[in-house]
């Protein structure tokens, strides 16, 4: 399968999705072997639940804000936040608002 070829170009990542009531809207904007970098608009109330992933993650907040556990820790998020999941680390992503966050995971393995 051929991989999707990247154009160069600016794009204004809070508006490339909307939010939607009651759900959790994604969309991938990077996609290849070695990781992913995908946008999610989350309504007010929705939640990933705990779980684990084999790989890092970064979370990046660009609109509302977030709550996320990881490891049994929680974190609050606002836009302008980062933060990194660690891998094989439980974590567990909840809006208690409407947020938005850049998903960024890494794949490859050292």
């Amino acid at each position: 399968m051929q991989e999707a070829k990247v154009e160069p170009g600016v794009l204004r990542l809070a508006e490339l999705t909307s939010y939607q009531e009651g759900s959790i809207v994604s969309r991938q904007i990077i996609s290849r072997k070695t990781g992913t970098v995908t946008l999610f608009a989350f309504d007010k109330g929705q939640e990933l639940s705990e779980h684990t992933a084999p790989y890092d993650a970064m979370v990046y907040v660009l609109d509302g804000e977030a709550h996320i556990r990881i490891a049994g820790r929680p974190f609050v998020l606002q836009p302008g936040d980062m933060i990194i999941m660690p891998a094989n680390q439980a974590h567990a992503v909840k809006a208690e608002k409407l947020f938005k966050m850049l998903l960024i995971m890494i794949r490859s393995q050292e």
